[in-house]
């Protein structure tokens, strides 16, 4: 039986809780509520569950599959899938660029989450609902304004990481992610009995069929479906060498794909109906989560606590994503170098402090942000891809996507992943640098 020396998931629920840590992350809560209403309200669901569906079945399942198959991370992922046409040194070479892109966004990423803490103790304390959010979330994103926050989002990933890998990730999922769930749905239901939250659910849900026939439309769907489901050419793949050989990957993908949407839809149900409620404009972005909503929360009775719940609630889904990031960094060290585990976690902790510090400032980390998630990210995500699919080949990584399952897989599942899935990659990548931004 495959065993990963970093342990395993001890059953499906474990391994699917922590895939859905890893893809439900900002994107979810600040990117797909403005994106539903802005790009034609329930039609926009069309393109997107379409896309959600095709990039979770093929795409998810890919990067779940070479891991297992590899029983490594993302390095020894892309020597495996070389290997099979004897370039190993190609793969020893480009599976450092989806690597990289693991550790740019925790970089970014860990800047962003320590922000949300520090929203999380003005709550608790009240200082945000005393301070105009405009000006508070100014002081938080200057240069070296949030120094020890930003520490201790990062103290925290390391303390969860360097006392175990697979069954511990496992464990923090299983308590953080429901936790998420729990809280978005009780903001969600409060939201609901707000006067004037009707607009909100129109703007969400009353369908504008025209937009299907904008191509931003299906633009911003597919850009939203493909960075929300964390597939990334890396971090994916640590989890999947995670995975007992008795699991079905296709079933797991498409339940991370379930759950992934359903988060984005409870924030969507969370956020703008309370928008709408107090006429505030809708937004997407930083602006949305750091000032428009602690403005809601002013004007609601009980608003302190829902305040609290709120940013909680992203700081769980933030750091369930950054434990992925790390640890996709962290498990390839430690195979590629020999390092001891406790090693590897405490030079990735180091090095994210250390040039995150330097990114601190909100325009800092916004083009650090940009440039890892339209160039470098999409690019891996495409070299995983053409990897996986025509590197290593189809019928080598069907081999491991049918074991676990009780059937074979669907007849159209090579076409789909080879034809459609892997140049829709190569566009998304092409289109984040056009549009600057899909996802």
């Amino acid at each position: 039986m495959h065993t990963h020396k970093n342990g395993s998931f001890t059953n499906s629920l474990g391994f699917v809780l922590a895939c859905v840590g890893s893809a439900v992350g900002l994107g979810n809560i600040w990117m797909f509520p403005y994106s539903l209403g802005e790009y034609g309200g329930a039609a926009f669901l069309i393109p997107y569950i379409l896309f959600t569906c095709l990039f979770g079945f093929v795409g998810l399942s890919a990067e779940f599959a070479i891991g297992r198959r590899a029983g490594t991370g993302t390095l020894g992922a892309y020597e495996h899938c070389w290997s099979a046409i004897h370039k190993k040194k190609i793969g020893k070479i480009i599976g450092w660029i989806p690597l990289l892109g693991s550790l740019g966004i925790a970089i970014g990423y860990s800047v962003i989450i320590g922000w949300v803490l520090r929203f999380l103790a003005g709550s608790v304390t009240n200082t945000v609902m005393e301070r105009d959010s405009a000006e508070y979330f100014g002081e938080v994103t200057a240069m070296m304004g949030n120094v020890p926050w930003h520490i201790l989002v990062i103290a925290l990933t390391v303390l969860l990481l360097v006392f175990g890998a697979a069954p511990l990730i496992e464990k923090a999922n299983k308590i953080l992610m429901p936790l998420f769930f729990l809280l978005f749905a009780v903001l969600a239901v409060r939201v609901f009995f707000l006067p004037g939250a009707k607009e909100g659910y129109e703007f969400l849900f009353v369908p504008k069929w025209e937009a299907l026939a904008n191509m931003d439309t299906w633009v911003m769907a597919m850009g939203q479906a493909f960075f929300s489901l964390s597939i990334t050419g890396s971090g994916m793949i640590v989890y999947g060498s995670y995975l007992s050989k008795k699991e079905d990957i296709p079933k797991a993908s498409l339940q991370t794909v379930f759950f992934d949407s359903i988060a984005a839809m409870l924030s969507a149900l969370a956020i703008m109906p309370a928008v709408f409620a107090f006429g505030i404009e809708p937004s997407s972005g930083p602006s949305l989560m750091f000032i428009t909503i602690p403005n809601i929360f002013k004007q609601m009775p009980m608003g302190r606590l829902f305040s609290v719940m709120f940013f909680l609630s992203v700081c769980f889904a933030g750091i369930t994503s950054l434990i992925n990031m790390f640890e996709a960094v962290i498990e390839s060290w430690q195979n590629k170098f020999q390092i001891k585990r406790n090693h590897a976690v405490l030079l990735c902790g180091g090095l994210t402090l250390l040039v995150g510090l330097f990114l601190e400032e909100e325009a800092r980390v916004g083009h650090w942000m940009d440039f890892i998630t339209i160039i470098v990210v999409p690019f891996g995500a495409v070299l995983g891809a053409v990897s996986i699919y025509y590197i290593l080949g189809f019928d080598r990584i069907k081999e491991e996507l049918e074991t676990g399952r009780e059937k074979r897989l669907p007849g159209l599942f090579k076409p789909v992943a080879k034809y459609i899935y892997v140049p829709l990659a190569v566009v998304v990548f092409i289109l984040g640098l056009v549009y600057k931004g899909i996802g």
